[in-house]
């Protein structure tokens, strides 16, 4: 990876409507830019969904990516931000092996420090759940799969917030909407 690349987190909003996350993540594609993760989900605006998708680039193409991100008709708002400008949250979820966890006591200790839950036990399996920054999950993971245990592993997309108080989607709305108004 180039010295100049960084992690980008790409907040983007738009009407739900089909097709749009084909063409956000055409962007992507047309400048050579691979996706690291993606989350869609219903934003706190009625009507409205936010794409959250993180990105490694540097800064002049990924201010690129956004502007023509947010030329899309049926997209509101596209903003980019690094990590320290924002809240970010992923989760984690662990398939472990029952009787590996039974015989060896570290392997409990270990989900106990990193302050993760267990979630189901069997007989075959123990599943494990561990929310937090993307290195926690990861650090886990790492642990874990050193005693051989894991049978399944995987974490989920991004989630994040600004940190700011409010998000620039619903600001940027209201100046839109004083101005229509």
């Amino acid at each position: 990876m180039e010295e100049n690349k960084k992690l980008y987190t790409l907040l983007v909003y738009s009407e739900n409507i089909a097709g749009i996350l084909n063409q956000v993540t055409a962007v992507f594609t047309r400048r050579q830019v691979n996706i690291e993760s993606l989350n869609v989900s219903a934003s706190s605006i009625e009507g409205v969904h936010k794409y959250t998708i993180t990105a490694w680039s540097d800064e002049d193409q990924i201010v690129k990516i956004t502007k023509q991100i947010e030329k899309k008709v049926d997209v509101i708002k596209a903003n980019y931000f690094t990590d320290d400008q924002l809240f970010i949250r992923e989760s984690g979820l662990y398939k472990l092996q029952t009787d590996l966890v039974m015989q060896n006591p570290d392997i409990s200790r270990i989900i106990r420090r990193h302050d993760a839950i267990i979630t189901e036990v069997n007989p075959t399996y123990i599943i494990v759940m561990k929310n937090g920054r993307t290195e926690d999950i990861i650090s886990l993971y790492r642990a874990l799969d050193e005693f051989g245990c894991v049978l399944q592993y995987t974490r989920s997309g991004r989630i994040a917030v600004t940190r700011g108080t409010q998000e620039k989607v619903s600001q940027f709305l209201q100046e839109r909407e004083q101005q229509h108004g």
